[in-house]
């Protein structure tokens, strides 16, 4: 049959996930950093998320589409709302872009760094998932670090985290090049400082290299810095 639905320009859409909490059908995920249509059966096509979208990757069309089921739309959001079966990270409203708040209600006194606060600025942090475009990188100080330092270095938020946007990912592990997507975030954003956190062990170098490739494709000339950690969790070298 011929009926409205939703369409999703992938170029436009940055990723921020406000159409996917605009959807009370569940129809909208996440998908490699960008809003996907999961089923047409889901989606009503009266457009409940156009008015969120804030890159205008969002409009209606009509084509050939199923009926809308709203018996599968019930049993489909009974099982996103259940946390014993939640839906998996690369597509969930999980991944939406968002920053994190962390001031005491009602309080105007800057709050003061305590240890075992969390200074994760950000969501999405993993290199794979954030979006080029995420508005968090605007004028940000970023952390790139890999992976393994959080659990090697006990006080990584306070020392290297704080006031930063972190990203991290395993130059070994992950098996991709994230050079690209990094030129791309250093392209789009002014960055003020890049700091790579990596561990002493040869394979972890990747991470390094990377950043530095990408710094170079980019052209443009931004602070930067390596901070080794050991196998112990002590800091071996600065550079």
């Amino acid at each position: 049959m011929i009926r409205k639905m939703i369409k999703i320009d992938r170029d436009k859409c940055n990723g921020c996930g406000l159409c996917i909490t605009a959807c009370h059908e569940g129809a909208l995920q996440l998908v490699d950093g960008k809003a996907k249509l999961i089923a047409d059966s889901y989606c009503d096509g009266l457009g409940a998320c156009l008015p969120e979208c804030p890159t205008g990757a969002m409009t209606i069309e009509e084509r050939e589409a199923v009926a809308f089921d709203e018996a599968a739309v019930q049993k489909h959001m009974a099982k996103v709302s259940d946390p014993v079966a939640p839906n998996l990270a690369c597509g969930c409203p999980g991944n939406s872009v968002k920053l994190i708040n962390r001031e005491n209600s009602g309080c105007s006194i800057p709050e003061k760094t305590v240890a075992n606060e969390s200074q994760l600025k950000q969501w999405p942090c993993q290199i794979k998932l954030v979006p080029v475009n995420a508005p968090y990188f605007d004028n940000a100080r970023l952390l790139i670090a890999a992976d393994c330092t959080a659990f090697a270095y006990a006080n990584i938020h306070n020392d290297f985290m704080q006031n930063k946007i972190t990203l991290i990912g395993c130059p070994k592990l992950d098996d991709v090049n994230y050079a690209d997507k990094l030129r791309a975030i250093f392209e789009t954003h002014e960055i003020q400082s890049v700091e790579v956190l990596r561990m002493s062990v040869p394979c972890c170098g990747g991470i390094v290299r990377m950043v530095e490739q990408a710094l170079a494709d980019s052209g443009k000339v931004i602070p930067s810095s390596v901070v080794i950690i050991g196998t112990d969790g002590k800091v071996m070298e600065r550079n």
